[in-house]
Protein backbone atom coordinates (compact mmCIF):
# COMPACT_ATOMS: atom_id res chain seq x y z
CA UNK A 1 0.00 0.00 0.00
CA UNK A 2 1.44 3.42 -1.09
CA UNK A 3 2.09 6.22 1.67
CA UNK A 4 -1.24 8.66 1.62
CA UNK A 5 1.56 11.66 1.14
CA UNK A 6 2.32 10.42 -2.44
CA UNK A 7 -0.98 11.15 -3.46
CA UNK A 8 -1.95 14.44 -4.48
CA UNK A 9 -4.02 15.95 -1.22
CA UNK A 10 -7.02 16.47 -3.50
CA UNK A 11 -7.18 12.11 -3.54
CA UNK A 12 -6.74 11.76 0.42
CA UNK A 13 -10.02 12.11 1.66
CA UNK A 14 -13.13 12.02 0.56
CA UNK A 15 -17.01 11.88 2.16
CA UNK A 16 -20.17 11.59 1.10
CA UNK A 17 -22.87 13.47 1.93
CA UNK A 18 -26.95 12.58 3.08
CA UNK A 19 -28.12 13.10 -0.76
CA UNK A 20 -25.48 10.89 -2.30
CA UNK A 21 -23.78 13.54 -3.93
CA UNK A 22 -19.31 13.03 -3.53
CA UNK A 23 -17.54 15.91 -2.30
CA UNK A 24 -13.62 16.08 -2.22
CA UNK A 25 -11.85 17.97 0.96
CA UNK A 26 -9.27 19.62 -0.99
CA UNK A 27 -6.62 20.07 1.12
CA UNK A 28 -4.99 22.43 -0.74
CA UNK A 29 -3.84 20.50 -2.97
CA UNK A 30 -6.00 21.16 -6.44
CA UNK A 31 -9.12 22.38 -6.80
CA UNK A 32 -12.35 21.66 -9.06
CA UNK A 33 -16.15 20.49 -9.26
CA UNK A 34 -16.53 17.77 -6.80
CA UNK A 35 -17.21 14.79 -8.83
CA UNK A 36 -21.08 13.58 -9.10
CA UNK A 37 -22.51 10.10 -8.07
CA UNK A 38 -22.14 7.62 -11.10
CA UNK A 39 -24.65 5.58 -12.22
CA UNK A 40 -24.04 1.64 -11.25
CA UNK A 41 -22.26 0.15 -15.02
CA UNK A 42 -24.00 -2.05 -17.10
CA UNK A 43 -22.27 -5.47 -17.11
CA UNK A 44 -22.71 -7.68 -20.09
CA UNK A 45 -19.70 -11.21 -20.35
CA UNK A 46 -20.73 -12.15 -23.46
CA UNK A 47 -19.87 -8.03 -25.17
CA UNK A 48 -16.32 -8.55 -23.36
CA UNK A 49 -15.60 -11.91 -24.30
CA UNK A 50 -15.79 -10.74 -28.26
CA UNK A 51 -13.84 -8.06 -27.89
CA UNK A 52 -11.82 -8.30 -31.63
CA UNK A 53 -8.20 -9.41 -31.05
CA UNK A 54 -5.83 -8.97 -34.28
CA UNK A 55 -2.08 -10.44 -34.32
CA UNK A 56 -0.15 -7.45 -35.84
CA UNK A 57 2.11 -10.28 -37.47
CA UNK A 58 -0.84 -12.21 -39.08
CA UNK A 59 -3.48 -9.26 -38.86
CA UNK A 60 -6.93 -10.78 -39.99
CA UNK A 61 -8.66 -8.60 -42.61
CA UNK A 62 -12.07 -9.69 -41.31
CA UNK A 63 -11.32 -8.45 -38.07
CA UNK A 64 -9.90 -5.37 -38.67
CA UNK A 65 -12.53 -4.14 -40.58
CA UNK A 66 -15.18 -5.03 -37.52
CA UNK A 67 -13.05 -3.65 -34.97
CA UNK A 68 -13.40 -0.45 -36.69
CA UNK A 69 -16.55 -0.55 -38.11
CA UNK A 70 -18.03 -2.25 -35.14
CA UNK A 71 -15.89 -1.70 -31.68
CA UNK A 72 -13.37 1.52 -32.53
CA UNK A 73 -11.10 -0.89 -30.37
CA UNK A 74 -9.42 -4.19 -30.23
CA UNK A 75 -6.64 -5.97 -28.09
CA UNK A 76 -3.34 -6.27 -29.97
CA UNK A 77 -1.23 -9.50 -30.09
CA UNK A 78 2.33 -10.71 -31.26
CA UNK A 79 3.42 -6.65 -31.18
CA UNK A 80 6.75 -7.20 -30.94
CA UNK A 81 7.42 -4.45 -27.87
CA UNK A 82 9.65 -6.88 -25.47
CA UNK A 83 8.51 -8.09 -22.44
CA UNK A 84 10.50 -7.00 -19.94
CA UNK A 85 10.42 -3.03 -21.40
CA UNK A 86 7.25 -3.43 -20.91
CA UNK A 87 7.79 -4.63 -17.30
CA UNK A 88 10.35 -1.73 -16.49
CA UNK A 89 8.00 0.57 -17.54
CA UNK A 90 5.59 -0.49 -15.13
CA UNK A 91 7.86 -0.91 -12.18
CA UNK A 92 9.48 2.65 -12.76
CA UNK A 93 6.04 4.19 -13.07
CA UNK A 94 4.47 2.83 -9.86
CA UNK A 95 8.32 4.36 -8.42
CA UNK A 96 7.65 7.66 -9.77
CA UNK A 97 4.35 7.95 -8.18
CA UNK A 98 5.25 6.68 -5.06
CA UNK A 99 7.25 9.29 -4.21
CA UNK A 100 5.70 12.33 -2.16
CA UNK A 101 3.42 14.43 -3.55
CA UNK A 102 5.81 17.47 -2.86
CA UNK A 103 8.63 15.96 -4.56
CA UNK A 104 6.72 15.09 -7.46
CA UNK A 105 5.64 18.80 -7.90
CA UNK A 106 8.85 20.24 -7.42
CA UNK A 107 10.78 17.80 -9.82
CA UNK A 108 8.35 19.64 -12.80
CA UNK A 109 8.03 22.99 -11.66
CA UNK A 110 9.68 24.03 -14.57
CA UNK A 111 7.71 22.00 -16.66
CA UNK A 112 4.81 22.80 -19.17
CA UNK A 113 6.79 24.39 -22.03
CA UNK A 114 6.52 21.90 -24.15
CA UNK A 115 8.25 19.14 -22.26
CA UNK A 116 7.42 16.70 -19.89
CA UNK A 117 4.89 18.13 -17.28
CA UNK A 118 3.12 16.39 -13.93
CA UNK A 119 -1.04 16.59 -14.02
CA UNK A 120 -3.66 15.47 -11.39
CA UNK A 121 -7.32 16.19 -11.21
CA UNK A 122 -7.83 16.11 -15.27
CA UNK A 123 -6.60 14.77 -18.19
CA UNK A 124 -6.66 17.71 -20.26
CA UNK A 125 -3.86 19.91 -21.27
CA UNK A 126 -3.11 22.39 -23.74
CA UNK A 127 -0.55 22.28 -26.30
CA UNK A 128 2.34 23.28 -23.85
CA UNK A 129 1.60 20.18 -21.73
CA UNK A 130 0.21 22.57 -18.68
CA UNK A 131 -3.54 21.50 -17.54
CA UNK A 132 -6.53 23.72 -19.39
CA UNK A 133 -8.70 25.90 -17.00
CA UNK A 134 -12.56 25.54 -17.93
CA UNK A 135 -15.53 26.60 -16.09
CA UNK A 136 -17.04 24.07 -13.69
CA UNK A 137 -14.01 21.17 -14.00
CA UNK A 138 -14.78 18.07 -12.36
CA UNK A 139 -12.18 15.84 -10.88
CA UNK A 140 -10.65 12.76 -12.39
CA UNK A 141 -9.48 10.65 -10.16
CA UNK A 142 -6.02 10.19 -11.54
CA UNK A 143 -2.86 12.02 -11.45
CA UNK A 144 -0.10 11.68 -14.38
CA UNK A 145 3.46 12.51 -16.26
CA UNK A 146 3.32 13.90 -20.02
CA UNK A 147 5.64 12.81 -21.97
CA UNK A 148 6.10 14.62 -25.75
CA UNK A 149 8.63 12.44 -27.64
CA UNK A 150 9.31 15.11 -29.67
CA UNK A 151 11.13 16.67 -27.05
CA UNK A 152 14.36 14.53 -25.19
CA UNK A 153 14.47 17.03 -22.67
CA UNK A 154 13.38 16.65 -19.00
CA UNK A 155 12.17 19.97 -17.02
CA UNK A 156 15.34 21.37 -15.69
CA UNK A 157 14.29 20.79 -12.34
CA UNK A 158 14.20 16.67 -13.17
CA UNK A 159 17.69 16.28 -11.69
CA UNK A 160 16.71 12.57 -9.72
CA UNK A 161 18.34 9.84 -11.34
CA UNK A 162 15.26 7.21 -11.93
CA UNK A 163 13.83 10.00 -13.81
CA UNK A 164 15.95 10.15 -16.25
CA UNK A 165 16.47 6.53 -16.82
CA UNK A 166 12.88 6.33 -17.14
CA UNK A 167 12.80 8.99 -19.93
CA UNK A 168 15.53 6.12 -21.57
CA UNK A 169 12.77 4.02 -21.28
CA UNK A 170 10.40 5.88 -22.42
CA UNK A 171 11.92 6.80 -25.37
CA UNK A 172 12.32 3.16 -26.50
CA UNK A 173 9.16 2.46 -25.97
CA UNK A 174 8.03 5.37 -28.29
CA UNK A 175 10.17 3.87 -31.01
CA UNK A 176 7.89 0.90 -31.03
CA UNK A 177 4.76 2.97 -30.49
CA UNK A 178 5.51 4.64 -33.91
CA UNK A 179 5.94 1.36 -35.52
CA UNK A 180 2.92 -0.12 -34.57
CA UNK A 181 0.78 3.20 -35.15
CA UNK A 182 1.79 3.56 -38.58
CA UNK A 183 1.47 -0.81 -38.95
CA UNK A 184 -2.39 0.14 -37.74
CA UNK A 185 -2.97 3.02 -39.83
CA UNK A 186 -1.59 1.87 -43.44
CA UNK A 187 -3.70 -1.58 -42.73
CA UNK A 188 -6.77 0.38 -41.98
CA UNK A 189 -6.56 2.69 -44.53
CA UNK A 190 -5.92 -0.22 -47.18
CA UNK A 191 -9.15 -1.20 -45.64
CA UNK A 192 -10.84 2.61 -46.61
CA UNK A 193 -8.87 2.79 -50.07
CA UNK A 194 -6.62 5.60 -48.22
CA UNK A 195 -3.53 6.21 -47.16
CA UNK A 196 -4.22 6.87 -43.90
CA UNK A 197 -0.48 6.74 -42.15
CA UNK A 198 -0.20 9.53 -43.95
CA UNK A 199 -1.58 11.16 -41.49
CA UNK A 200 0.24 9.59 -38.79
CA UNK A 201 3.16 12.48 -37.83
CA UNK A 202 5.11 10.51 -35.53
CA UNK A 203 7.02 13.53 -34.00
CA UNK A 204 3.54 14.40 -32.59
CA UNK A 205 3.76 11.35 -30.19
CA UNK A 206 3.07 11.68 -26.83
CA UNK A 207 3.20 9.12 -23.87
CA UNK A 208 1.23 10.33 -20.47
CA UNK A 209 1.77 7.36 -17.84
CA UNK A 210 -1.06 7.49 -15.59
CA UNK A 211 -1.93 6.45 -11.63
CA UNK A 212 -5.61 6.02 -10.49
CA UNK A 213 -5.22 5.95 -7.00
CA UNK A 214 -6.71 3.91 -4.83
CA UNK A 215 -10.74 4.85 -3.16
CA UNK A 216 -10.20 6.07 0.24
CA UNK A 217 -12.55 4.79 2.71
CA UNK A 218 -15.88 6.75 2.29
CA UNK A 219 -16.98 8.94 5.76
CA UNK A 220 -20.48 9.65 5.66
CA UNK A 221 -21.81 13.11 6.51
CA UNK A 222 -24.76 14.03 7.87
CA UNK A 223 -27.05 16.77 6.22
CA UNK A 224 -24.97 19.37 7.70
CA UNK A 225 -21.53 18.25 6.55
CA UNK A 226 -20.39 16.90 9.78
CA UNK A 227 -18.55 13.27 10.10
CA UNK A 228 -21.14 11.65 12.95
CA UNK A 229 -21.49 8.25 13.39
CA UNK A 230 -19.26 7.42 10.86
CA UNK A 231 -19.69 3.89 9.64
CA UNK A 232 -18.04 1.64 7.25
CA UNK A 233 -18.58 2.07 3.68
CA UNK A 234 -21.21 0.71 1.86
CA UNK A 235 -20.36 -1.17 -1.33
CA UNK A 236 -23.50 0.85 -3.24
CA UNK A 237 -21.50 4.04 -2.72
CA UNK A 238 -20.26 5.02 -6.28
CA UNK A 239 -16.42 5.17 -6.78
CA UNK A 240 -15.03 8.44 -8.49
CA UNK A 241 -14.40 8.27 -12.45
CA UNK A 242 -11.05 7.77 -13.18
CA UNK A 243 -11.10 9.43 -16.51
CA UNK A 244 -14.79 10.61 -17.25
CA UNK A 245 -16.39 9.60 -20.94
CA UNK A 246 -14.61 10.94 -23.83
CA UNK A 247 -13.08 9.71 -27.25
CA UNK A 248 -9.70 10.64 -28.10
CA UNK A 249 -8.89 13.37 -30.64
CA UNK A 250 -5.57 11.03 -32.00
CA UNK A 251 -5.38 9.18 -35.55
CA UNK A 252 -4.91 6.06 -32.82
CA UNK A 253 -4.10 5.74 -29.43
CA UNK A 254 -2.58 2.42 -27.68
CA UNK A 255 -2.65 1.64 -23.92
CA UNK A 256 -0.57 -0.45 -21.88
CA UNK A 257 -3.14 -1.74 -18.79
CA UNK A 258 -2.17 -2.55 -15.45
CA UNK A 259 -1.92 -6.58 -15.58
CA UNK A 260 -3.88 -6.57 -12.02
CA UNK A 261 -6.43 -4.02 -11.73
CA UNK A 262 -8.73 -3.46 -14.50
CA UNK A 263 -11.20 0.01 -14.52
CA UNK A 264 -11.20 0.98 -18.93
CA UNK A 265 -14.53 0.61 -20.30
CA UNK A 266 -15.80 1.17 -23.76
CA UNK A 267 -19.04 2.35 -24.70
CA UNK A 268 -20.82 -0.34 -27.40
CA UNK A 269 -24.38 -0.27 -28.16
CA UNK A 270 -24.65 2.07 -24.91
CA UNK A 271 -23.35 -0.55 -22.79
CA UNK A 272 -20.24 0.04 -20.86
CA UNK A 273 -18.00 -3.04 -21.70
CA UNK A 274 -15.06 -3.35 -19.64
CA UNK A 275 -11.67 -4.71 -20.75
CA UNK A 276 -10.12 -6.71 -17.98
CA UNK A 277 -6.48 -6.90 -18.23
CA UNK A 278 -4.68 -9.42 -20.59
CA UNK A 279 -0.64 -9.92 -19.91
CA UNK A 280 1.65 -8.67 -22.20
CA UNK A 281 -1.27 -7.16 -24.71
CA UNK A 282 -1.79 -3.60 -25.78
CA UNK A 283 -5.58 -2.02 -26.63
CA UNK A 284 -5.68 -0.09 -29.25
CA UNK A 285 -8.33 2.29 -29.94
CA UNK A 286 -9.39 4.86 -32.96
CA UNK A 287 -9.43 8.32 -32.71
CA UNK A 288 -10.96 11.83 -34.08
CA UNK A 289 -8.42 12.01 -36.41
CA UNK A 290 -9.14 8.76 -38.22
CA UNK A 291 -12.66 8.99 -37.79
CA UNK A 292 -12.89 11.99 -40.13
CA UNK A 293 -10.18 10.55 -42.69
CA UNK A 294 -12.15 7.86 -43.19
CA UNK A 295 -15.48 9.20 -43.69
CA UNK A 296 -16.97 7.45 -40.27
CA UNK A 297 -16.01 4.05 -41.68
CA UNK A 298 -14.38 3.86 -38.73
CA UNK A 299 -15.49 5.08 -35.19
CA UNK A 300 -13.87 6.71 -32.52
CA UNK A 301 -15.75 5.03 -29.43
CA UNK A 302 -16.36 7.02 -26.19
CA UNK A 303 -14.58 5.40 -23.30
CA UNK A 304 -13.71 5.99 -19.56
CA UNK A 305 -11.86 4.58 -16.39
CA UNK A 306 -13.48 3.47 -13.35
CA UNK A 307 -11.65 3.58 -10.13
CA UNK A 308 -11.90 0.09 -8.47
CA UNK A 309 -12.72 0.17 -4.70
CA UNK A 310 -9.55 -2.11 -4.06
CA UNK A 311 -6.14 -1.49 -2.26
CA UNK A 312 -4.03 -1.15 -5.29
CA UNK A 313 -3.30 1.66 -7.69
CA UNK A 314 -3.79 1.42 -11.37
CA UNK A 315 -1.12 2.11 -13.50
CA UNK A 316 -1.72 2.87 -17.00
CA UNK A 317 0.34 3.83 -20.18
CA UNK A 318 -1.01 5.30 -22.78
CA UNK A 319 0.31 6.62 -26.49
CA UNK A 320 -1.24 9.21 -28.59
CA UNK A 321 -0.34 10.13 -32.07
CA UNK A 322 -1.94 12.98 -34.46
CA UNK A 323 -1.24 14.62 -37.38
CA UNK A 324 1.20 17.44 -38.45
CA UNK A 325 -0.75 20.57 -37.26
CA UNK A 326 -1.27 21.95 -40.46
CA UNK A 327 -1.99 18.54 -41.97
CA UNK A 328 -5.28 18.85 -43.64
CA UNK A 329 -7.94 16.33 -43.21
CA UNK A 330 -10.20 15.77 -45.99
CA UNK A 331 -13.59 14.31 -46.02
CA UNK A 332 -17.22 13.92 -47.74
CA UNK A 333 -18.53 14.19 -44.07
CA UNK A 334 -16.13 16.76 -42.64
CA UNK A 335 -15.66 20.44 -44.03
CA UNK A 336 -11.63 20.79 -44.11
CA UNK A 337 -9.72 21.14 -40.92
CA UNK A 338 -6.35 21.01 -40.10
CA UNK A 339 -5.59 19.40 -37.05
CA UNK A 340 -4.30 22.83 -35.25
CA UNK A 341 -7.84 23.99 -35.88
CA UNK A 342 -9.21 21.21 -34.49
CA UNK A 343 -7.11 21.61 -31.32
CA UNK A 344 -8.39 25.18 -30.59
CA UNK A 345 -11.85 24.45 -31.27
CA UNK A 346 -12.17 21.35 -28.78
CA UNK A 347 -9.86 23.88 -26.38
CA UNK A 348 -12.19 26.46 -26.74
CA UNK A 349 -15.48 24.28 -25.79
CA UNK A 350 -13.90 23.24 -23.07
CA UNK A 351 -13.24 26.56 -21.06
CA UNK A 352 -17.02 27.99 -22.32
CA UNK A 353 -19.02 25.35 -22.78
CA UNK A 354 -16.72 22.73 -19.97
CA UNK A 355 -16.82 19.77 -22.51
CA UNK A 356 -15.50 18.38 -25.95
CA UNK A 357 -17.58 19.07 -28.89
CA UNK A 358 -15.23 16.95 -31.03
CA UNK A 359 -15.65 16.41 -35.08
CA UNK A 360 -19.48 17.23 -34.95
CA UNK A 361 -17.76 20.97 -34.60
CA UNK A 362 -16.79 20.33 -38.45
CA UNK A 363 -20.04 18.39 -40.17
CA UNK A 364 -20.76 19.45 -43.41
CA UNK A 365 -23.89 21.18 -43.50
CA UNK A 366 -26.56 19.58 -45.91
CA UNK A 367 -27.67 22.29 -48.19
CA UNK A 368 -32.00 22.61 -48.55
Amino acid sequence: MNDPQSYPPVFRRRRQTSNGTIHVDEGGGGGGKPEEAVTTQHKSPPLEAAVPVIDLERPDVGKLREAGREWGFFRLVNHGVPEPLLEQLKTHAADFFAQPFDSKQALFSSGGDGTASYFWGTPILNSSGRTLDKSAQEINWVEAINLPLSSSQLPATCHHPSLQSFRTLVEEYGKHMGRISRTVADAMGKLASLECGDYVSEPTGIIRVYRYPQVPPQQPADGDGNNNNVVAEQETSPAPLGMQAHTDSSVVSIVLQDDQVSGLQFLKNDVWVPLEPVPNTLVVNIGDMMQAISDDEFRSVKHRVKVKKCKEDRISICYFVFPGEGQIMESSKYKPFTYREFQQQVQEDIKTLGFKVGLERFKRTIAG
